[in-house]
């Protein structure tokens, strides 16, 4: 009996809970949104099916966890394959790689090819 109203009492507190974020959001939404972009004041449900909406297209449904993918233990697929391909390459082939990539990423960064120091130009 006690263990029925332990769940009783987690899922009250749940949908509590849900309420709650729902409210907030709604709140926040009809605080924000109508003033700024003229937008539409939105319900109680529909402010559920934003989160749920924000839920589905930002975290995921499942499956894998992001956190993994992340975490700074595990550095992510991506930095182990860096490193492979940094450990194989000659330091003339680095500084190759290096200046390419920041040619590509920060092109308005000036070349530093006649600064050898390391200290930015600006």
């Amino acid at each position: 009996m006690k263990r029925s109203w332990r769940i009783l009492k987690w899922i009250a507190f749940g949908l509590m809970a849900v309420a709650f974020f729902g409210f907030v959001t709604m709140t926040l939404w009809n605080w924000l949104v109508p003033p700024l972009f003229s937008g539409p004041v939105i319900t109680l449900w529909q402010a559920l099916g934003l989160l749920i909406l924000t839920k589905i297209l930002f975290w995921g449904m499942g499956g894998k966890s992001h956190c993994y993918h992340h975490s700074p233990e595990h550095g992510g697929h991506w930095k182990h394959r860096l490193y492979d391909k940094f450990s194989t390459m000659t330091p003339e082939e680095r500084e190759v790689f290096k200046r390419k990539m920041r040619e590509k990423w920060c092109p308005g960064e000036s070349s530093t090819s006649g600064n050898k120091s390391g200290v930015s130009n600006v």
